[in-house]
């Protein structure tokens, strides 16, 4: 099968190829052409999962399609983007006609699940990896970014965390787990949802945001550089599932949240005086800790003890001595 013959049969015919609000041209020529409405910012973000390193070798390609598109969405759910296309960059060991099909199901379900467009891409031989763009539209000055906290903010974040993380045993096989525990683990693992609704939302309250893709401490880090200010988390506070819990224990599902990373969870700091507001509106905000004048990360215990670890989440280049 060739590289023409591969994108017309698995994806320029998905739903998800057939165009949209904002596309003004999809796959099928050099470029595709977006329409970005007057008064508003195109917001672009990409993404590169290689197998064996961002998920397991061999795996399900539809639950791979899924969440390969999953987590660079997330990215516009940070910056209150609403999502508009996306771009596929595949590069595949062989061709596999099952394979394919998997994972361009998968990719569809997501797709259409987040209101993103396929608009083109391109496809290689090589070691198995996926790359994609995603392409989203926000009010001129309104997006979020990282560098707005302000000392006396919360911080917050958008839901449960350490799930995805407590599912790499069972992803990896080296572990295993009543369906009751598993099941929502292994979801979140596959299956992230983003934030978009809420991302939307947070506009215009939110002084700093992104998504936690390598843990609360290491993310949060991002925003304590970027915003000049110092950020200190309470552990008693963080919010970890029943089923974290009883697979990895009280401990370990904290450390999961703390640094497992792979939650894609928004994770933003605001003024006291908008919580009330968020929490009236029924979004799922949880108060993890706060913003200080300083720099950096702190860990708290109950207590107020610096508890921090050494260990802050998943980097790819690891700092050397």
């Amino acid at each position: 099968m060739g590289e023409f013959e591969l994108i017309r049969n698995f994806f320029a015919a998905a739903p998800c190829a057939q165009g949209g609000e904002g596309v003004a041209l999809g796959i099928g020529d050099d470029c595709a052409l977006l329409a970005v409405p007057p008064g508003e910012q195109l917001a672009i973000s990409t993404d590169t999962l290689v197998a064996g390193v961002h998920f397991a070798d061999p795996c399900d390609p539809f639950l791979l399609g899924q969440r390969s598109l999953a987590v660079a969405v997330s990215d516009l759910a940070a910056m209150g983007a609403t999502p508009v296309a996306f771009t596929l960059a595949l590069t595949l060991p062989t061709v596999t006609a099952d394979w394919l099909d998997a994972y361009a199901r998968g990719l569809n379900v997501m797709a259409q699940g987040c209101g993103v467009a396929l608009i083109g891409g391109d496809t290689t031989r090589g070691p198995l990896s996926l790359t994609l763009t995603v392409f989203g539209r926000v009010p001129s000055g309104q997006a979020l970014t990282r560098s707005g906290a302000q000392p006396g903010d919360l911080l917050c974040v958008g839901g449960e965390l350490g799930n995805a993380a407590g599912a790499l045993p069972l992803v990896l096989g080296q572990r295993t787990a009543d369906e009751a525990i598993a099941d929502p683990l292994l979801r979140h693992y596959w299956s992230p949802q983003p934030q978009l609704a809420l991302g939307q939302a947070l506009r215009g309250h939110a002084t700093a945001a992104l998504d936690i893709s390598d843990g609360l401490l290491a993310d949060c880090g991002h925003i304590a550089l970027a915003s000049k200010v110092g950020i200190q988390i309470d552990r008693s506070k963080l919010p970890v599932s029943q089923a974290l819990v009883s697979f990895l224990g009280q401990t370990g599902a904290e450390n999961a949240a703390l640094s497992g990373g792979d939650d894609y969870v928004l994770a933003f700091t605001v003024p006291p005086v908008v919580l009330p507001r968020l929490l009236a509106d029924g979004w799922p905000v949880h108060v993890v800790g706060w913003v200080v004048a300083g720099q950096g990360v702190r860990l708290l215990d109950a207590d107020g003890r610096d508890i921090t670890p050494q260990t802050r989440g998943y980097q790819h280049f690891p700092e050397t001595p």
